[in-house]
Order: C-alpha cells, then sequence, then structure tokens
C-alpha cells in the first residue's frame, strides 16, 4: 500500500444559494482545489451526496459532475452514508490511490437544500433514520438528539449552559472564517432564549440546511512535491464503523458507538492517541453531538465533553481546538459536503494557512463525520508530510 497525501482543496461559499445550481457549487469547489495542483485532470472521481434526488431532482451525481467538469470518460462513482458521505468518499478514494489503482484522484462533497421547503427537507433529512420504526412515530433528527441530550444530563449532569457553551464557541469560529454560512456573534442569552425545538434543543442549537460542495486532491505522497503547488499534508489513518440506526436498539443512548469503533481504528492506523491530536472538526450536528462526540474519540472521559468544553480545552487556543471553521453549527451543513469540508479545514490548518483562526503550529489533525445519529461514522487523521 502506498503513502497517500492531499494537495490541493476547496470550498464553494456556503449559505442559501438560491440562485446557483448544484453542478456550479461542485464545479468552483473543485477548480480551487485543482489550482493548488499542477495537474489539469484526474484519474478517478468520487463524490459524497445524501440526497441529491430528494433535494434537487438529480441522483446520477457522478456523470454530472464529470460532465460538467470537462472529464467525460474519467470513472466516477457516488458514496452515500447519510450525513457521513463526504467522509465515505475520502475513504473510497484514498483506497485506490493506496492501492496503486489510480495515481491523482478527486473527492467531491456536494448537496443543494434550498431547493425544496421546509417540510420536505426535514423528510429527506429523515431519511438517514428509521422510516419504519422512528420517522413513522413521529421522530424527528432534534427529538432524537434531543433525547439523546435528555439522558446525557439526567446520567451526568450536563447543563443547558454546556450545550450553549459549543453554539457559542463555533459561531466565534465562523466569524474568521469567510466560506461559512454564518459570520455572527451569539451570546448565551441568545442561544437559550431562541424558539425551543426539541426539548432542551432550541434552534440555536441546531445546524441549518445549506447549500455548498467541497472538494480535495489526492495523490502518492511519493509525487506529492512535484504534483502540488504547496505542500502535501499526509494521510495518517482512516476508521470507519456503523451502528444500530435506530435508538431505542441501542444499549446506551449516551454513547456513539460508531464513532468509538471508527476512532480506535484510525489511531490505531495512525499509530496515534487523543493526546497527540493538535486539533479536531467534529460532527457538531446539534450542540450535545458535539459534547458526545469528544467523549466518543478519547478527548474526555464519558460524561465529562459538557465539562470539556465549559472549561475552554475545545476553544481557540484551547487544549484541543474543536471545530475551528465554526462546525457545522456555524459553517454550515450541506450534508454531503460536511465531510469534505472538514478535511479542507485539516488541511489548512496544517499547512498554517488558516489566517485568523490558525492553530499554533499544528501537527496532526482529526475530523470525525457522522450519519443520522451515529448509525454511520468515519475517522479521518491528516498530519504534516
Amino acid at each position: 500500500m502506498r503513502e497517500v497525501a492531499v494537495i490541493g482543496v476547496g470550498m464553494s461559499k456556503w449559505g442559501e444559494l438560491w440562485h446557483q445550481p448544484l453542478r456550479d457549487l461542485a464545479c468552483e469547489a473543485v477548480l480551487k482545489a485543482l489550482a493548488q495542483t499542477k495537474v489539469d485532470k484526474v484519474e478517478s472521481i468520487h463524490v459524497g451526496c445524501m440526497t441529491g434526488g430528494l433535494f434537487a431532482g438529480q441522483e446520477h451525481l457522478a456523470s454530472v459532475v464529470a460532465d460538467y467538469l470537462g472529464f467525460a470518460g474519467v470513472p466516477a462513482s457516488r458514496s452515500e452514508s447519510a450525513c457521513a458521505s463526504g467522509g465515505v468518499a475520502f475513504k473510497a478514494a484514498y483506497a485506490e490511490v493506496a492501492a496503486g489503482i489510480c495515481d491523482v484522484a478527486l473527492v467531491v462533497g456536494m448537496e443543494k437544500m434550498t431547493d425544496v421547503g421546509g417540510d420536505e427537507a426535514t423528510y429527506a433529512l429523515g431519511t438517514a433514520a428509521d422510516q419504519e420504526y422512528e420517522c413513522y412515530n413521529g421522530a424527528t433528527f432534534p427529538g432524537l438528539y434531543g433525547m439523546m441530550a435528555v439522558r446525557h444530563m439526567h446520567e451526568f449532569g450536563t447543563t443547558r449552559r454546556q450545550l450553549s457553551q459549543v453554539a457559542v464557541k463555533n459561531h466565534a469560529n465562523g466569524l474568521l472564517n469567510p466560506e461559512a454560512q454564518y459570520h455572527a456573534k451569539i451570546t448565551f442569552d441568545e442561544v437559550e432564549s431562541s424558539a425551543l425545538v426539541a426539548d432542551p434543543l432550541r434552534l440555536l442549537d441546531c445546524s441549518p440546511i445549506t447549500d455548498g460542495a467541497a472538494a480535495l486532491v489526492l495523490c502518492p505522497l511519493s509525487t506529492a512535491s512535484k504534483l502540488g503547488k504547496k505542500a502535501g499534508v499526509k494521510v495518517l489513518g482512516l476508521g470507519h464503523a456503523t451502528d444500530t440506526i435506530a435508538l431505542h436498539s441501542r444499549k446506551d443512548l449516551c454513547r456513539l458507538a460508531a464513532v468509538e469503533t471508527a476512532a480506535a481504528r484510525a489511531y490505531k492506523m495512525a499509530g496515534v492517541g487523543p493526546k497527540d491530536i493538535s486539533l479536531a472538526e467534529v460532527h457538531d450536528c446539534f450542540t450535545i453531538a458535539e459534547i458526545m462526540v469528544t467523549e466518543a474519540l478519547g478527548f474526555a472521559e464519558l460524561g465529562e465533553g459538557g465539562k470539556l468544553v465549559a472549561s475552554g480545552a475545545t476553544a481557540m487556543g484551547g487544549r484541543i481546538p474543536v471545530n475551528t471553521s465554526g462546525g457545522l453549527k456555524s459553517k454550515g451543513h450541506p450534508v454531503g459536503a460536511t465531510g469534505v469540508a472538514q478535511l479542507v479545514e485539516l488541511v489548512t490548518q496544517l499547512r498554517g494557512e488558516a489566517g485568523a483562526r490558525q492553530v499554533k503550529k499544528p501537527r496532526v489533525g482529526l475530523a470525525q463525520n457522522m450519519g443520522g445519529t451515529g448509525g454511520s461514522s468515519i475517522v479521518s487523521i491528516l498530519g504534516v508530510a
């Protein structure tokens, strides 16, 4: 197996982009990524998208991307794992380059979510849950994560203030990210007085509906200096796992077993542990998710994630900065693009190019991308080459 590097990264602007079709968002991100390399054509394309058909009426996205980039003839495929689709597409591209199937692979994460109304968007996102046992009985994702939050509060004393800390922190980081959907400082009072969505979760505990795309270019580490205009960033480890899709089937509502397993696999492959991570991008679709994920990744003990964020350890300048990009909460959450954008942030940070949100001398970065309520998860670890 060959060592693999990321040599190009790109993102479209994220937000409610009414006048930009899905294909244009993808092309914008890809052209930015290719501009960081010395290649003008790729040998393989991997697309991450959750529900292009329900959101944008377009399911055959692999062909769409290849066609509109002028790459017709290049093999292309699409990966789907709900909100973890982007991370899984990255895994597929990594595997091809590592195995020697191709020398230059392109990853594109994409989603156009604002072409439908609120009810349709809720339905589309709900397809990542168990339709027969959860959605049929009226469960939505805010409701499911609300139940997880209630249980975590009951078991460990996690507080409403600690949930708010996640939102306040991530919006502060998003202010420094020019591609983020929201550039808005928020306060504890604003979070806690926002509309109640699913007790205890309020509107400002929830990630938004977003349009956007992100892209990566991968090649063998041995040719990264030849093919890239900037420093290549090495892929150190990957871990992928699943869990029961329905919450009622899980042994413990306070644990994300798929994240724990994926993290253990990624740490083992990379030869590192939680204490070696310089920064992390994690799947904060709801504020409770970030708290639970930091526990599953080993940044805090089970039940201590709320205390971790309250201590300032996950803020800029803290022991383990989390979601320096603004996270899903502020940067936005075009579901198929999220996992790819997390890796864009890691590469940008590891190159020292993150500007006002730059972490001091990072060496190893971790991205954790998750589908549904943790029915699937992928963890990727990158390092300075």
